[in-house]
């Protein structure tokens, strides 16, 4: 009784110990803005990813999602960063043009 015991024991313990597997780090990406247009949206976003805006346009466009959980602004020639807080699909537009649109499909 004693044996099994301790092998019971020896084993719960070897299951502790076992580390659990590490978290995907997290990725950056890039899109641009250019002719009045988002350029294609990354695949395989994960919560944690990052986004750098690039805006190559010559007017000044925004990224705003309709949820609120990002908004960058940027100028002619400008970039911004927007790390990725939630999971889900995102429907973001420019607020100056209503027509650049997209979702980021964030899991």
């Amino acid at each position: 009784m004693r044996l099994r015991l301790a092998l019971i024991a020896a084993s719960s313990a070897a299951l502790l110990s076992v580390p659990a597997p590490a978290a995907a780090a997290a990725r950056t990406y890039i899109v641009v803005m250019d002719k009045m247009k988002f350029g294609p949206l990354p695949a395989g976003l994960r919560k944690g990813d990052a986004i750098i805006w690039v805006n190559r346009d010559f007017l000044r466009h925004t990224a705003t999602a309709a949820d609120h959980s990002f908004d960058v602004d940027l100028q002619a020639g400008g970039k911004a960063k927007t790390v990725l807080k939630k999971s889900g699909a995102i429907a973001f537009s420019c607020r100056f043009h209503p027509g650049m649109r997209g979702v980021l499909q964030v899991k």
